[in-house]
């Protein structure tokens, strides 16, 4: 029952929270809080280390804020365009580097996301540096007026519960299963007769859909895409928001990417020394927290509870 009953009670909280702190605060980090789980679906239960995950998130920002500017479609269609070309950029760039591994799996993704973000700067519906500005946010299926804050932050949690559902439904299935079995030893999973190559570009399409859905929502908060999102800095940035929170957690990365916020956030003042300090809480995260912050929580929970539990059996029973 506890974990249930942490759910209802965060969920609760996070209704709550729009009327307590800014809710474009909020809204910030629930699109980066889904973009960084949506990462660590490759990263902690697959073993793949991608260095061109904005490629999704920009491209697909883009996308929705074109189609619901120049097209005048309505939010769930541009959100819905992202998330498709997101998904199909997944599955090209998957069949071109799921063969890699290692660094060399890293390394094809940083230059994928390169030219990216290079077409982003030359095509014209990108509008160059100045991006696609005042994208009109609409009415969620023609009732729900997003111009609304309170409705809009709804929008957005709902938007970020389903994909977080996605990813624990994703890893608490047999797919889930062989996804953490190829992270471990691949060649033993291959062995058991696994096609690993077909399970890992299934796992890359998902993250990439889901990353595409977090940078439409993202543009619908803003409205606003620019080539901050598909810049590489944003693929450094998830790393380091999956990382701080805890590689392998359902919810490290959501932990870690509100931490990052709020450091862009209250420190905004003092410029490029923000990524000074992000870079030396990173070296003390993983030199002290090798699991991120909620991974060393849940380590810390479980060898208590354990201890907890030897010592209630070492006691000796009424009857003795």
């Amino acid at each position: 029952m506890r974990p249930l009953i942490g759910l209802v009670l965060a969920l609760l909280a996070a209704l709550a929270l729009p009327f307590a702190v800014y809710p474009f605060f909020l809204m910030k980090g629930l699109c980066f809080g889904l973009f960084a789980v949506s990462f660590n679906l490759l990263l902690g239960y697959t073993g793949l280390l991608s260095f061109g995950h904005a490629a999704f998130f920009g491209f697909a920002a883009y996308v929705s804020g074109h189609v619901m500017k120049q097209w005048g479609l309505g939010p769930e269609l541009g959100i819905a365009s992202g998330v498709a070309v997101a998904a199909v950029m997944g599955l090209l760039f998957g069949l071109l580097a799921i063969r890699r591994q290692g660094i060399y799996f890293a390394m094809v993704t940083l230059a994928l996301a390169q030219m990216v973000y290079f077409f982003c700067v030359q095509a014209p519906f990108t509008h160059g540096e100045d991006g696609i500005q005042a994208i009109p946010r609409g009415k969620l299926f023609g009732l729900v007026p997003l111009d609304n804050m309170y409705a809009l932050y709804y929008t957005v949690l709902a938007i970020f519960c389903l994909g977080v559902w996605v990813v624990w439904r994703a890893i608490h299935s047999p797919f889930g299963q062989v996804l953490k079995a190829i992270r471990e030893n691949e060649a033993r999973a291959t062995s058991l007769g696994y096609r690993t190559e077909h399970f890992k570009l299934a796992a890359f399409v998902l993250s990439a859909s889901l990353a595409g859905l977090a940078g439409a929502t993202k543009t619908l908060v803003f409205q606003l895409a620019s080539l901050t999102d598909v810049d590489w800095h944003t693929s450094g940035e998830v790393v380091l928001m999956t990382l701080l929170g805890g590689m392998g957690t359902p919810l490290g990365p959501v932990v870690g990417a509100f931490f990052v916020v709020t450091l862009e956030n209250y420190l905004a003042e003092v410029g490029a020394w923000v990524t000074i300090i992000q870079g030396f809480i990173f070296v003390l995260v993983v030199t002290l927290f090798r699991r991120g912050l909620v991974g060393e929580a849940l380590a810390y929970w479980t060898k208590h509870s354990r201890n907890r539990s030897r010592s209630g059996a070492s006691l000796p029973s009424p009857s003795a």
